[in-house]
């Protein structure tokens, strides 16, 4: 949808050189509009004629399409963006893509693109939104000008998350599973859950794991399959994000040749309504009596049961026992472990020379929010070991920039409430200053308690989302 009532002109040009990147393998159609442009005025009648019909196209694309104007801020985002990216129009309007993703300028493709001038093709990206979801792109991202001035920067991203994640497959199934003695639980919280998931094994009765997405709920559903006793001889994942129609009724036609399996459903709350509702008449008519059913959701049931997006009787099919899941953030314990065991693990496979890390190091990680949980930690730490050559120990010089470049932002936004005490050794501020000083500590601590929700944070502040947005982006000046 485009973005911004005085950007008009430019939004002209974005748009019309869209159009010309979309047709560019269309050659028939593509010469339609050559023809029609030459026929009028470029910049007069006939593109006014076409551009409710470009505007329309690029807002009904299937590729996901994001703009950026020379500062950097979004002025055009269209509907599979909203629809790959998870956020809505209002989160992203003229706002600096840095403010909306975990990643930095040097990451950001559509930045690299802006200051280089040149196009970036084929490009993989894997990032998490506000909401700690990960998302992996092929980005085709174009530099944009107007008369030889850059006017901004435009990326054409192709959604391949479940692709990169699950090999091409609607459905897996999966041969090399995880067990529990492979789950780092160094902490009570994570003993607690692999304790009730025994249990729920032994028991063999449906499972509902609950928590944020990268927190390793995949692998405690492998746990439990590879627990059974006796053993089921397939174990089936449909992954919510990209199941249709289509994907259930193969799904089905396969369980019925398996007698005994384990049926994953990864993150149902993702399934639109009708879907969840095939998905639960399926179920029902399955043979349950040697099928092991787990499912994961990526939050409060009772919550998405009120808001629409979960279905109360696919809930309770899957309901017998309930496991909730924390994220890394609440359980810091693990994190040191996970990270002994991993570098132990890609010792044992590449002969590498890393086996741990600086007490700097560790200290970053323990203060870390992880919006990505355990898959973000592995991710950077993949990042960091295939760069090192002779270290035996992981500083903070191998940390990449990004990351590095978070931890700052971090610690500038760190206020205590003891800082807006009376204290006599303290010079007064104005009172304008304290006011101001006082307003952002309350309302970042607000931001962080919500997890960076502007909606949530909005009604719990008792003012609209145009009012919090004003006063973010008066803090971030």
């Amino acid at each position: 949808m485009v973005l911004g009532a005085k950007k008009v002109c430019t939004l002209v040009s974005f748009t019309y050189i869209i159009m010309q990147k979309i047709v560019a393998n269309f050659k028939y159609y593509s010469l339609i509009v050559q023809n029609y442009l030459v026929e009028g005025d470029i910049l007069g009648d006939s593109e006014n004629i076409l551009f409710p019909f470009y505007a329309f196209a690029v807002e009904e694309a299937t590729v996901g399409i994001h703009a950026i104007d020379h500062e950097g801020k979004t002025i055009l985002y269209n509907k599979k963006m909203k629809e790959i990216e998870g956020l809505a129009l209002e989160d992203v309007q003229d706002r600096s893509i840095l403010e909306l993703f975990n990643f930095d300028y040097e990451e950001s493709t559509l930045l690299k693109v802006l200051q280089s001038e040149k196009p970036l093709l084929n490009v993989k990206q894997t990032y998490w939104n506000q909401n700690g979801i990960e998302i992996t792109t092929i980005n085709n991202t174009y530099p944009i000008f107007e008369e030889g001035l850059l006017i901004g920067a435009i990326e054409l991203a192709r959604d391949i998350t479940t692709l990169e994640k699950f090999r091409h497959q609607p459905f897996d199934q999966t041969k090399d599973l995880a067990s529990f003695s492979q789950i780092i639980a160094a902490s009570l919280a994570m003993k607690t859950v692999i304790s009730t998931a025994k249990k729920a094994a032994k028991a063999r009765l449906p499972v509902l794991l609950i928590g944020e997405t990268g927190n390793g709920k995949d692998l405690i559903a492998q746990s439990i399959h590879s627990a059974l006793v006796p053993a089921n001889s397939e174990f089936y994942a449909l992954h919510g994000h990209r199941t249709d129609t289509l994907t259930i009724n193969k799904l089905s036609e396969s369980m019925k040749i398996t007698s005994n399996c384990t049926l994953f459903c990864e993150r149902i709350d993702l399934l639109s309504i009708p879907l969840q509702q095939q998905l639960l008449e399926f179920l029902s008519q399955t043979n349950g009596e040697h099928t092991q059913y787990i499912a994961s959701i990526g939050d409060d049931p009772v919550a998405l049961i009120a808001a629409g997006t979960l279905v109360k009787e696919l809930y309770y099919f899957f309901a017998s026992i309930a496991i909730q899941v924390p994220p890394l953030r609440e359980r810091r314990e693990d994190i040191a472990p996970f990270v002994s065991a991993y570098l132990t693990r890609r010792n044992t496979q590449y002969k590498a020379a890393l086996t741990g890390m600086t007490t700097e190091v560790e200290t970053l990680f323990n203060e870390y929010t992880w919006p990505g949980n355990i898959r973000e930690l592995e991710f950077l730490l993949n990042e960091i070991t295939s760069l090192a050559t002779t270290e035996t120990a992981i500083t903070y010089d191998m940390l990449p920039h990004h990351f590095r470049v978070k931890r700052a932002d971090l610690k500038e936004d760190e206020k205590v409430a003891g800082d807006f005490l009376f204290q006599r050794h303290k010079d007064f501020l104005p009172l304008e200053a304290y006011l101001h000083e006082a307003e952002v500590y309350y309302i970042q601590k607000a931001m962080k308690l919500y997890d960076g929700n502007v909606t949530k944070t909005a009604e719990a502040l008792g003012m609209s989302r145009q009012s919090l947005q004003y006063r973010l982006r008066k803090i971030k000046k």
